[in-house]
C-alpha cells in the first residue's frame, strides 16, 4: 500500500524550473501526480521537463508565466485545465531576493518589485486557482491544497534584506488569512518557512553569506533538494489535510539558533 500515492491529483508549482521548485515538482511527478510549472524561462522550463519526463512517473507540462502579471497567471491557468482538467494543488514558489540594500539606501522601485512578485504573484495565483476549487467544491467535490514558499527571513532579522524579508512575512499573513477564508470548501493553506538551500539565488550572494549560515544552522548544513521532494507529496497528499493556516519552518533548526 503506497500511503502517499498521488496519482489522479494535479499540481501547480509557480517558478517549478529550478531550485527549490524543481525539488518539488519532482517528488510530486514521483508520486504520480500530473505537474504544471508556471515558470518564465522558455530554457529552463524545456530542460526541467526533460528531468521530469525521464521519472516515467506523472505527467508534466510547463507554461510561461511571470506572476508579476495577473494576464499571465489567469493565461497558465486556463492552459493547465485545458491539459489536466483540475488542480488540487497550488505550490506559489516563484519568487525573487531583494534588493540587498539597507533601509536607509532603499529605492521605492526596488521595493515595489519585490514585494509585486514574492507577496503580490501568489495572491493572484490564488485567486485564480482558488476560483476553480471552489467551482469544484460547489459542485460537490471539496478540496484543496495552497503551499507557499516563504522563508525563514520573515521571522528573523538579516542584514540589508528589510525588504525580502517583508515580502515573505506578507506571504504568511496572506496565508493565515487564506486557510480561514476557505476551510469552508475543504481548501487548507500553509507556508513553508525555508532555510539556507544551494540555490541559483543564494549561488549569486556574498560568499561569506553561506559561511555565515554554515556556522548558524545547528544541523551544520544546507538542506538537502531530496528532502523537498517528500515534504512536496506530504503537503499535497490528505495526510496534511488537518494542517492549515501554518507557517512552518524548514531550516535545520536555523530559526532557533
Amino acid at each position: 500500500m503506497n500511503l502517499f500515492d498521488l496519482s489522479g491529483r494535479v499540481a501547480v508549482v509557480t517558478g517549478g524550473n529550478g531550485g527549490l521548485g524543481l525539488g518539488m515538482a519532482r517528488g510530486l511527478v514521483k508520486a504520480g501526480a500530473h505537474v504544471a510549472i508556471w515558470a518564465r524561462s522558455e530554457e529552463k522550463n524545456a530542460n526541467a521537463l526533460l528531468e521530469l519526463h525521464a521519472l516515467d512517473a506523472g505527467d508534466a507540462i510547463a507554461l510561461p508565466c511571470d506572476v508579476a502579471e495577473e494576464a499571465q497567471i489567469e493565461e497558465a491557468m486556463g492552459r493547465t485545465l485545458e491539459a489536466f482538467g483540475r488542480v488540487d494543488a497550488c505550490f506559489a514558489n516563484a519568487g525573487i531576493s531583494g534588493s540587498g540594500t539597507a533601509i536607509p539606501d532603499m529605492e521605492s522601485q526596488g521595493w515595489d518589485r519585490v514585494m509585486t512578485v514574492n507577496a503580490r504573484g501568489p495572491a493572484l495565483t490564488y485567486k485564480h486557482v482558488t476560483r476553480h476549487m471552489i467551482e469544484r467544491a460547489k459542485s460537490g467535490d471539496p478540496g484543496g491544497k495552497l503551499i507557499a514558499t516563504s522563508s525563514g527571513q520573515s521571522i528573523m532579522g538579516v542584514n540589508k534584506s528589510s525588504d525580502y524579508a517583508a515580502s515573505k512575512a506578507a506571504l504568511n499573513g496572506l496565508t493565515r488569512g487564506a486557510a480561514f477564508e476557505l476551510a469552508r470548501y475543504q481548501i487548507t493553506a500553509n507556508a513553508l518557512l525555508f532555510g539556507f538551500y544551494e540555490t541559483d539565488i543564494t549561488a549569486a550572494a556574498n560568499p561569506k553569506f553561506a559561511e555565515w549560515m554554515a556556522k548558524r544552522i545547528p544541523l551544520r548544513r544546507p538542506g538537502d533538494h531530496e528532502g523537498l521532494e517528500g515534504l512536496a507529496v506530504f503537503f499535497a497528499s490528505s495526510h496534511s489535510d488537518y494542517i492549515t493556516g501554518q507557517s512552518l519552518p524548514v531550516d535545520g533548526g536555523l530559526c532557533i539558533s
